[in-house]
């Protein structure tokens, strides 16, 4: 955070978790570990994968993008890390079955498990009922893809002794559902809540359970319009929140201005409807939101100016 102004500090402190700093404490944690991180390719993930090598993890990297990955991997290398790069498509269950196998095949053992590929969009229900298929996808990578692949490695954790399961959910889970975000927030709600109930059940064999809510990540996730001006980490310092989850193994993590907001949103849920209601009403579209729309409706020869008001799809996974 050296040569951040003031106020930036402070916009961090509210609207993020809390970042772990020190080195020695992270290398004391995953020194020799065999660390899996999801959507490792690009933002949160590669800055994750990267911190967590250069301290001595053993970073197994998943994603879809496979140059990309393969690229990371081996710059982590050249600079004496060790990483190994997996493609992984959450979305194919049986992907996501011998992605599992050949992790625990190649290195017999996963010591943290970070859930951090997601798949966002931001679209109105009316074009959501024009492409059904977008929501087949947001529910293999938000949710079922994850839970899958959970599933495959908690046998191998409690076998082993135990380890610890970060789960990279939204800050949005814990705020009232906003227009044209439905979909993607009852997706990482879902996940969040099942996560929530294996904690209970898994921590007597050692398996520990971080539900990071994480604020504003100024990724290619949320790389337009209002949000990627509104305050927020960079992927380097969002990867030291999720070491901070490694480090202290908290049972959840969320910003810290969220306590207060909590309390609140129940007493003001009703008049926070009508405002995001308003908002949505006089909210603008980006030129980026109507070229995605439009590139996917192209596809399938609709017409992009039928139905709905509002698009948007960013995906880091």
């Amino acid at each position: 955070m050296n040569g951040m102004r003031l106020d930036e500090r402070l916009a961090l402190a509210v609207v993020g978790p809390p970042m772990e700093h020190d080195d020695a404490r992270i290398r004391k944690a995953v020194d020799g570990k065999v660390v899996v991180v999801t959507g490792a390719s690009f933002g949160q993930g590669e800055a994750t994968a990267r911190l967590l090598a250069a301290n001595g993890a053993i970073v197994v990297m998943a994603a879809r993008t496979r140059p990309r990955l393969a690229e990371v991997a081996a710059e982590i290398r050249a600079a004496g890390g060790r990483a190994h790069a997996y493609p992984l498509d959450l979305v194919n269950p049986d992907a996501v079955d011998r992605f599992a196998a050949r992790v625990l095949d190649d290195h017999g053992r996963v010591d943290v498990l970070i859930h951090n590929a997601g798949k966002s969009l931001r679209r109105s229900v009316f074009r959501s009922a024009l492409r059904p298929q977008d929501m087949e996808s947001m529910v293999g990578v938000n949710f079922l893809g994850p839970m899958r692949l959970t599933l495959a490695l908690l046998p191998a954790m409690r076998d082993g002794g135990g380890a610890h399961i970060v789960n990279i959910a939204s800050a949005g889970v814990q705020m009232p559902t906003a227009p044209r975000w439905g979909f993607y927030i009852a997706c990482k709600d879902g996940f969040d809540r099942w996560l929530r109930s294996v904690a209970m059940e898994s921590k007597r064999y050692g398996i520990t359970v971080t539900s990071l809510y994480a604020g504003h990540i100024k990724s290619r996730m949320v790389a337009t319009g209002w949000v990627a001006m509104s305050p927020g980490h960079t992927p380097e310092q969002a990867a030291r929140t999720v070491a901070y989850a490694i480090t202290r193994r908290p049972r959840t993590m969320q910003p810290r201005g969220f306590t207060a907001l909590n309390v609140a949103r129940t007493a003001l849920a009703a008049p926070l409807e009508v405002v995001l209601s308003i908002f949505d009403g006089r909210a603008g579209e980006t030129a980026a939101s109507e070229a995605a729309f439009a590139a996917a409706m192209a596809g399938r020869g609709a017409d992009p100016a039928s139905g709905g008001t509002a698009t948007g799809d960013r995906a880091d996974s």
